[in-house]
């Protein structure tokens, strides 16, 4: 688990020329929430800078209705269909609000557990960086919910930068 280093502690700025990094694809999941589109304003000057596209990913979770009388639980395919389809709207919309449509690469939209479709999608498709929001919940909500970023962390198949609402940007959007 990465820790923060106390406030005292001054770290000298990175400096890294660009052929140091190969960094060709991004992958930036949404959930349309104010924390997941402040990953993407990190994502596109990353990707301005590096030369890199971004792939973004929402995940529509299963939707299944507790039956009663021993049936067990029913799917709600139409639903999840037009979650999908308004998804893929607002993924649009996002990118033209973001004026990303040279950076953004890939617009998909998928059916199951938002950690496990990140990790695979990021396998499946040569990904070289997640970057991902966290929502900062804590204590008995985080014991409850857990964290989507903290599950793709663990299982990532390459580096990830999660990005915490709030905090002091890394990069200086004017000059990218």
């Amino acid at each position: 688990m990465i820790r923060r280093f106390p406030k005292r502690f001054k770290l000298p700025p990175l400096k890294l020329k660009r052929r140091q990094i190969e960094l060709n694809k991004i992958l930036v999941p949404i959930d349309f929430s104010e924390h997941s589109k402040s990953a993407l304003e990190y994502a596109i000057p990353f990707a301005r800078y590096f030369g890199a596209k971004i792939d973004l990913i929402y995940v529509v979770e299963p939707l299944v209705y507790p039956a009663d009388f021993g049936i067990g639980q029913i799917g709600l395919p139409n639903v999840e269909t037009e979650l999908q389809k308004r998804g893929k709207e607002q993924l649009n919309k996002l990118v033209r609000e973001k004026k990303a449509e040279k950076i953004v690469d890939r617009k998909i939209v998928c059916i199951g557990k938002p950690f496990q479709e990140i990790n695979q999608y990021a396998t499946d498709n040569s990904v070289d960086l997640i970057i991902i929001a966290t929502h900062g919940h804590s204590g008995v909500e985080h014991i409850i919910f857990g964290s989507t970023a903290e599950k793709v962390i663990r299982k990532a198949p390459c580096p990830v930068l999660v990005v915490k609402t709030g905090e002091r940007g890394l990069i200086n959007k004017s000059k990218c």
